[in-house]
């Protein structure tokens, strides 16, 4: 039982590339058998799907390096791969291939022009950017130096607020 948790990460890693691979396959080549089947679709279309579709590739590749468990030559798990399911950058990479899933799948059925559904991907980065940006902001306020107004909305400890009672008397900080 050494190494639970790395073994099923590992597994869960496996399955969710897996399936991750099958999937952009079967929306490619949906895509581009509709658009050479049942469209006479110009050059252009074509260019634009490699374009806008290119980021997708290269994330779904990278989270494959990443998560890819290796193993030894003995079948003994090397390294389990980094966590597919973790927050962060991770999380976005992962929005940015599924919402570039949904654009070509919609692309292929409707024309060229659902390709404007991928602006979605940069005003999204802008606003997650902006929230984590003031996130911040708000977390590290107190961390500025601020006056006792910030030290006096906590409300101090309940020994503080005793020995005010007591002695009439607020304690300064420095």
């Amino acid at each position: 039982m050494a190494n639970k948790a790395a073994k099923q990460i590992a597994r869960r890693n496996i399955a969710i590339l897996g399936r991750t691979h099958i999937t952009s396959l079967s929306i490619h080549v949906f895509f581009l058998l509709l658009r050479a089947l049942l469209y006479s679709s110009p050059r252009s279309s074509y260019l634009l799907y490699a374009a806008l579709s290119s980021p997708s590739i290269a994330f779904e590749f990278y989270l494959e390096r990443l998560g890819r468990p290796a193993f030894a030559p003995d079948g003994e798990l090397r390294r389990s791969g980094e966590d597919l399911e973790a927050k962060g950058l991770t999380e976005y990479m992962w929005d940015v291939v599924y919402w570039t899933w949904g654009c070509v799948v919609v692309a292929a059925v409707l024309g060229d022009r659902a390709w404007w559904l991928w602006t979605i991907i940069p005003l999204y980065s802008v606003w997650l950017a902006y929230t984590t940006f003031t996130g911040m902001q708000q977390g590290m306020g107190g961390l500025a130096g601020g006056s006792g107004a910030a030290a006096q909305a906590t409300g101090g400890s309940n020994r503080q607020k005793k020995m005010e009672k007591r002695d009439g008397q607020k304690i300064q900080y420095r």
